[in-house]
């Protein structure tokens, strides 16, 4: 089975961890990004998650994109800068639809739930590397040729954390988000992890997909939706966020902002008795990751605190986790994920859902799981698929492990 190329290249994203030159291959396969607006001395050789960044380089798109090359960080067009295009997945799918591929895979997928038990391999092999913009047209296809929806097939013939799994790839990655974000928010209290995963970080134009697919589905708004579930600050903070109204990752990143935000940052914060919580969010929920990377480096060189550690002091609860995954997503999206990952296993007892739901966003983007795993393996001393199959069994753990490798 072949799928067309993913669109675009990756950008470089920094200096290899542990080269001591730009182009050198770094162990593990994974590359941190480099420092914000240049190389700058009295800058911190360390970053808050230990890595060393030796120099300079675009930083990493949203997750899922890949930049054409004229909208990469940095660099603008006639004086503006470009917008974030969709994720695969969030906007028209313009990659060329391989009506043979879909028939394959829908007749495999048919046969392996026809008649007595199920053929899970096949589930499995067929499922776990599909790509995202092309799943509405596989169940589209399925149903045509079989005359059976394929969600119901998998849901009857499967269960537990499988079923649970191989539903969440065939929701595809607009419709999974907006199917988390419901669970997040339906019934007392509010799933905070859930709604962090889907929300933060994420370009304008994923966000206005999500709010329109959120809308079209459970027929009120997200914004409603979120504001009725949260209060007080975080309510506000969240509310920025859904305004959809981040800088671009193609605008520069100019010194004398990154200076400006570092020290209203201070000013918010350490700088004052009491903390102005509302300036905060509005810094960080409103600037590129491009940004977020130098104000994070500036503010440590500085004022010899990480970003991280100052927001971790100065704020609690559902706030502190959403503005430390802010500035993590920023400085380094691979590792927050990585981090995320192994929050999902660690302690007593595995977070089958978060683990779940986090292999499966992140395994849409192929470089991108890529670096997360490098990023593991950097900052745990171990090899992720093996830290999964410690924590799963059973086919359950045969499909997790797929989409990792």
């Amino acid at each position: 089975m072949s799928f067309p190329p993913p669109q675009g290249n990756l950008p470089p994203y920094g200096a290899p961890y542990g080269a001591s030159q730009p182009g050198q291959t770094a162990p593990h396969g994974y590359q941190t990004p480099a420092g914000a607006y240049g190389q700058q001395t009295g800058y911190p050789q360390q970053q808050q998650f230990g890595q060393q960044y030796p120099g300079y380089a675009p930083q990493q798109p949203p997750y899922g994109t890949s930049l054409p090359q004229q909208q990469q960080y940095g660099m603008q067009q006639y004086g503006q800068s470009m917008p974030t295009p969709p994720s695969p997945g969030y906007g028209p799918n313009t990659m060329p639809v391989n009506d043979a591929t879909a028939a394959s895979a829908a007749d495999a997928l048919r046969k392996a739930m026809k008649g007595m038990g199920t053929d899970e391999a096949t589930l499995i092999r067929t499922l776990c590397h599909y790509p995202g913009p092309f799943i509405p047209h596989l169940k589209q296809t399925y149903q045509q040729r079989h005359k059976r929806s394929l969600e119901s097939d998998v849901a009857s013939e499967t269960r537990s954390h499988f079923e649970f799994a191989l539903l969440s790839i065939l929701r595809g990655p607009l419709q999974q988000d907006v199917f988390l974000l419901n669970k997040s928010l339906k019934g007392l209290g509010t799933n905070e992890d859930l709604l962090n995963d889907v929300l933060i970080a994420r370009s304008n134009a994923d966000l206005n997909a999500i709010k329109q697919a959120y809308q079209s589905t459970y027929h009120h708004t997200l914004e409603s939706a979120v504001s009725g579930d949260l209060s007080a600050l975080t309510e506000r903070l969240f509310s920025m966020i859904l305004s959809a109204t981040r800088q671009e990752e193609s605008a520069l990143v100019l010194p004398q902002s990154v200076d400006a935000d570092v020290e209203e940052l201070h000013r918010s914060t350490e700088g004052k008795h009491g903390t102005d919580e509302l300036k905060v969010c509005s810094i960080l929920s409103s600037r590129s990751d491009g940004q977020i990377r130098a104000v994070a480096l500036a503010y440590e060189a500085k004022y010899r605190l990480s970003l991280e550690k100052v927001l971790a002091k100065e704020f609690s609860g559902h706030m502190k986790t959403a503005l430390i995954q802010m500035v993590r997503a920023g400085s380094d999206r691979a590792m927050r994920d990585a981090i995320l990952l192994e929050d999902s296993m660690a302690g007593l007892g595995t977070k089958d859902d978060m683990l779940i739901s986090r292999v499966v966003r992140y395994h849409w983007d192929r470089p991108h799981m890529g670096q997360v795993k490098g990023a593991y393996k950097v900052k745990y001393g171990k090899d992720l698929v093996q830290r999964i199959k410690g924590e799963t069994s059973g086919d359950y753990q045969k499909l997790l492990v797929a989409m990792v490798e």
